[in-house]
């Protein structure tokens, strides 16, 4: 017997053109013990796995880096960049995407499929969590785990906020790339805005929402105290050294202390299961002022 998911509101009927997958939405109905579930998003993963049902899972997209059991399963592609095809191809009983899942075609085939799919909402704050928890087991049919994981997740995140509080919070950039000798930083609305809020500590980028290139001039007047970014080991980007001799950077605060931090992105910005963790980790970095 199917049922809907219980706290979940389904969308209202989309009239015209091709829409993104709205956080929360409901399409069908998942079925009580089905087997054969795609996560995708890094976080939905992990939730899924926190909550003792990774052996429902029949394949995770390319960010579900984390437990190192999600390694194992077939890999679907990146979340932003799903082929319909891909994720339909292992059969499964149900997907289970985190908002911005895309791109918004792809994401439409999938909701005209005979496959049940969740819409997870993503919001970069300890509720956020905690509602990607709620949801996550309501559509496992596991909330009464859920509920007892939420507790104990809350509870951590909160410690690890009051913790991190101080009367003079650090100045940090978040740097996600160097294009064309332009640093790409984050505004705010962002994943790292959130996690260096938690951390006690402050974007000095809030003039806009979102990823955007800055100029030289910007960066300078930010006056970072330290440069935040994600570890890329094994993969492209710039060494630290490149990065404090940016004509951008070499004049900060940041810059002349040779204050850089970098964390593995999944971990840092996923928010899930991890986050006190991560929050209490990047914490005690900035206290120490540099990585």
């Amino acid at each position: 017997m199917k049922t809907t998911i219980g706290g979940i509101i389904l969308a209202v009927a989309l009239a015209g053109g091709i829409a993104p997958l709205q956080a929360g939405e409901v399409t069908g109905s998942i079925e009580r013990g089905g087997d054969r579930i795609v996560a995708i998003g890094g976080s939905v993963t992990e939730i899924v796995y926190a909550l003792g049902e990774g052996d429902r899972l029949v394949a995770r997209d390319s960010t579900s880096m984390w437990p190192e059991a999600a390694g194992g399963l077939p890999d679907v592609g990146y979340m932003r960049q799903l082929s319909p095809e891909g994720v339909l191809s292992v059969d499964p009983s149900a997907i289970i995407a985190l908002e911005g899942s895309g791109p918004p075609e792809a994401m439409d085939v999938l909701r005209k499929a005979s496959v049940p799919l969740v819409s997870v909402p993503e919001r970069f704050d300890r509720e956020g969590i905690l509602d990607k928890i709620r949801i996550v087991g309501a559509a496992l049919g596991a909330e009464g785990r859920a509920a007892e994981l939420a507790e104990e997740v809350g509870r951590d995140v909160a410690a690890a906020e009051a913790a991190a509080r101080t009367d003079a919070p650090p100045r940090v950039l978040f740097v996600l790339s160097l294009q064309g000798g332009k640093i790409l930083a984050s505004g705010s609305g962002t994943a790292a805005d959130g996690i260096i809020a938690m951390a006690g500590a402050r974007n000095v980028i809030s003039a806009f929402a979102g990823y955007r290139q800055l100029s030289d001039e910007a960066v300078i007047e930010a006056r970072p105290d330290v440069v935040l970014m994600m570890d890329r080991t094994g993969g492209p980007g710039v060494d630290d050294a490149a990065l404090l001799a940016h004509p951008a950077i070499v004049s900060t605060p940041a810059g002349e202390r040779g204050a850089v931090i970098r964390m593995d992105g999944s971990y840092l910005l996923g928010f899930g299961p991890r986050t006190a963790a991560a929050v209490r980790d990047l914490a005690s970095r900035l206290a120490g002022g540099a990585g």
